[in-house]
């Protein structure tokens, strides 16, 4: 799997020049969207299916700060997975310094139309077999 890269635009900076602490929390969603769509199951094909992947939960340590140009490296990694519920891990990395900038997780699970909870294995059996793995 290759990284995601992320280049700090201007507007995502605040009044003292560094990344306001919203947009890493995008950043993540971005490098999530990647990640799903090298393994060959983008939102897209979710959503066409008519399932959803609500974030349950976020949570961020902020290392260092990141400034307008630099380039974010963002590593994902599978933390688990229940068949139901999917957590990530993210480490953002400063390519030009390899300073650790963030590190973060997500939990996400996966619901049909009504918002109803689904095993995703029914729906997606090969998707399911390649988290597992």
């Amino acid at each position: 799997m290759k990284t995601y890269i992320h280049k700090v635009k201007y507007y995502e900076t605040d009044k003292m020049g560094i990344t306001h602490h919203s947009n890493y929390v995008r950043w993540m969603e971005e490098a999530r969207m990647d990640f799903l769509s090298q393994l060959g199951y983008g939102m897209k094909r979710f959503e066409n299916e008519g399932i959803t992947s609500p974030v349950v939960s976020v949570e961020c340590q902020y290392k260092k700060p990141t400034t307008f140009d630099d380039e974010i490296e963002i590593n994902v990694k599978i933390e688990k997975y229940t068949g139901v519920k999917l957590s990530l891990s993210y480490v953002m990395t400063n390519i030009a310094t390899g300073d650790v900038v963030l590190t973060a997780s997500s939990s996400h699970c996966f619901i049909d139309a009504c918002g109803r909870p689904i095993a995703v294995k029914k729906y997606f059996p090969e998707f399911d077999r390649i988290i597992k793995s």
